[in-house]
């Protein structure tokens, strides 16, 4: 290890490990504590320079200027290291993430606790880049921050390939969607318009001869053409393109309580149509949310709302039922759908449940 490398090492870390010594050199023998510091100070000078080969690494002030940038940080930003120091982390700011965003993120390490997530920087040249980071504040006698350091590592790669996933899954639902709309309009219109003919036909010969033996087949062929429309209303529900998605969800609702014996107070406030990826995703969201609430909620009633706030549609499912522990590490297939779908159009799902409590399910679409 050279003296250029470790004269970057910031204050942090702690003085340069041969003056150090040489100073407790004078006043303490070579003894087993001195060695078990040189060895201590060896270790710590070990893992710094270990830590500046693998990362990204940046330490700030309690206000958040730069104090200490290395190599890595000044090559994924593009910047010299003379433009970081004493700036702030806003001159790699993106615009990608919201001010919540980035408030929620100082106000938990401005309060002592340790952040981790995703960020999306603009380097000098203007190009972009994603880190997954980790902000720990170091904390004074009195418990508030004094300093950060910050410790990220690239994953712009994995995140185009993420982004390239997401677009390929919003095909495929697209294409499932529109396969579903053309089956269900055949059953519609194909099947069921000529079994509803045959109908007509079969009661036309009843009228001729009342005791004809083809009554019996007449309610036979009505119960299919009840069938058929059923089948063709669940693969989709011809309704959700033509009028929109809160005329759906209403038939649906009223289909759903004469089903399961569950009534649900529908809340919508949409003031005007939305796309058809939007709409369908909705619909299908609170189709499979309602479907969990009969299947394991054992309750009543349940709540649905459909809400048009001014940046964002709000879609919330809730239940006071039996609710469920959730495993990060294990999802459903519905609720893998519900999230994959929720990600083809920009928007994100949160479910928070609590056994015996119930459980809310909430789809957010940015407008």
């Amino acid at each position: 290890m050279n003296k250029d490398h470790e004269s970057r090492y910031p204050e942090v870390i702690g003085e340069n490990v041969n003056q150090l010594l040489a100073r407790l050199g004078d006043h303490i023998s070579e003894s087993s504590l001195l060695q078990d510091l040189k060895q201590s100070l060896k270790q710590l000078t070990d893992v710094k320079f270990a830590l500046d080969e693998s990362s990204i690494v940046a330490t700030t002030d309690a206000k958040g200027k730069i104090q200490y940038v290395n190599d890595k940080f000044c090559e994924i930003s593009k910047y010299p290291r003379t433009e970081l120091l004493g700036n702030d982390h806003r001159i790699i700011n993106s615009g990608h993430h919201d001010k919540d965003f980035m408030s929620a993120l100082w106000n938990r390490i401005s309060s002592g606790k340790v952040w981790r997530g995703e960020l999306k920087n603009k380097a000098k040249d203007g190009s972009y880049y994603w880190v997954d980071t980790t902000i720990v504040p170091f904390l004074n006698e009195e418990g508030k921050p004094y300093q950060y350091l910050a410790i990220r590592n690239e994953v712009t790669e994995l995140k185009r390939v993420e982004e390239e996933l997401q677009i390929m899954m919003a095909q495929v639902l697209q294409i499932q969607e529109e396969e579903r709309r053309k089956f269900s309009r055949e059953l519609h219109d194909g099947i069921g318009q000529s079994l509803f003919s045959l109908l007509i036909g079969m009661d036309r010969l009843i009228a001729d001869e009342p005791d004809s033996q083809i009554a019996p087949l007449r309610q036979q062929v009505s119960g299919i053409i009840e069938e058929v429309r059923s089948l063709a209303w669940q693969i989709r529900p011809s309704v959700l393109d033509d009028l929109g998605v809160l005329p759906a969800i209403r038939t649906y609702i009223e289909n759903y309580t004469n089903h399961y014996g569950i009534s649900v107070k529908l809340e919508g406030s949409l003031r005007k149509r939305l796309g058809a990826l939007e709409e369908t995703t909705i619909y299908r969201v609170i189709q499979e949310a309602l479907t969990n609430i009969a299947k394991y909620a054992d309750v009543s009633e349940a709540n649905v709302a459909v809400l048009d706030k001014e940046s964002y549609i709000e879609v919330r499912i809730e239940d006071t039922g039996n609710g469920f522990a959730r495993n990060s590490s294990s999802k459903g297939v519905g609720l893998f759908s519900m999230e994959e779908r929720a990600k083809s159009i920009g928007g994100k799902i949160d479910i928070s449940s609590e056994a015996g409590k119930g459980t809310t399910v909430v789809l957010t679409i940015p407008r």
